[in-house]
């Protein structure tokens, strides 16, 4: 997907009728505590109120819509650390569709019994997502059934809709801080920002135990990174995906790291000031725009909580001060 390949307006619309045929839109609060900390006006897209926890229920809606004017497969299969998951898993439940879902060892226990609940077949495979999403891809030729890939213009053009209810909602946002795992997400931001012709600035946010996105925006090529996080599962990409790249190097304005000790003082600081839960992933954005304070006096920004399935065990540790992993 080039730059020019992003979904347009109306495209993003038509996938945003589709959303919701499924789900109402989700809200966007600025937090007064919030606001206070970071010395501007904090506005927060709260992706984890979807009904599996996470923005990326948006792509999958959106992509069974238009597979459902196919020939049914026999099943779909896929890959995923959990949210993409969930929202293939209960997309397909609504197109009595058999879904087996791909995950590596080690994966979130809580995002593997969420998972089942809706209907899916796990398989666990591999030591990373990546080994996970080659498996899946075997799988499913060997079985012929679909693929449900995890970067897709369907896919972008149903998380945009997120992005389309927040810069419509609040005006004149000077940044938005977008979590970044494969792509689809800013790659949705971005394609909102320039359908609508704004001139806000879109950060990118990687952890810096996952810095493949980071050093490939800073070489203008793909590079690949080790994968070291034990917090931001949802940004543990070691491979990123071309397409996506392709648009970051145009349309985002920079990229920032943040170690799993700043993402586990964001989760508590969203915690204390808002009362929601965020995984890793989804408190990625505040803890770039903590790192970027000093820049963003007087400013009105945007974070985007992109998802709240956070194991109990390791989100109790958060809370409590403590390390995730001991050593």
């Amino acid at each position: 997907m080039g730059p020019s390949m992003l979904p347009d307006l109306d495209q993003i619309e038509t996938a945003a009728r589709n959303v919701y045929a499924a789900m109402p839109p989700t809200p966007q609060y600025c937090w007064p505590l919030l606001c206070q900390r970071l010395g501007c006006e904090v506005w927060v897209k709260h992706e984890n109120h979807t009904p599996v926890g996470a923005f990326k229920l948006r792509g999958g809606l959106a992509y069974f819509a238009s597979l459902a004017h196919q020939e049914a497969p026999p099943g779909v299969l896929s890959a995923t650390r959990g949210n993409h998951g969930q929202s293939v898993a209960l997309a397909a439940r609504r197109h009595g569709l058999a879904a087996r879902i791909v995950v590596p060892f080690g994966n979130s226990v809580e995002k593997n019994a969420a998972m089942r609940a809706l209907g899916a077949e796990l398989i666990e495979h591999g030591d990373d997502f990546q080994q996970a999403r080659e498996y899946a891809a075997r799988l499913a030729g060997e079985l012929g059934w679909h693929l449900v890939p995890s970067f897709h213009p369907l896919l972008v053009a149903g998380v945009a809709s997120y992005a389309l209810e927040l810069l419509r909602a609040v005006g004149d946002l000077a940044t938005v801080y977008v979590p970044i795992g494969l792509g689809s997400g800013i790659c949705g931001v971005v394609a909102v920002r320039d359908a609508l012709r704004l001139p806000t600035e879109v950060v990118g946010v990687v952890s810096a135990h996952a810095r493949a996105y980071a050093a490939s925006f800073a070489d203008r090529e793909l590079r690949e990174a080790p994968v070291t996080t034990v917090l931001a599962d949802g940004m543990a990409c070691r491979t990123p995906q071309p397409e996506a790249l392709e648009v970051i190097w145009r349309g985002v304005d920079r990229i920032v790291e943040v170690t799993d000790d700043e993402i586990a003082a964001a989760m508590c600081s969203l915690f204390t000031a808002t009362h929601n839960v965020a995984e890793g992933a989804g408190a990625a954005a505040l803890a770039a725009a903590m790192q970027e304070k000093s820049r963003l006096s007087g400013r009105r920004i945007a974070l985007i909580l992109s998802g709240g399935n956070v194991d109990r065990e390791p989100f109790a540790r958060v809370l409590g001060g403590r390390r995730v992993v001991d050593g």
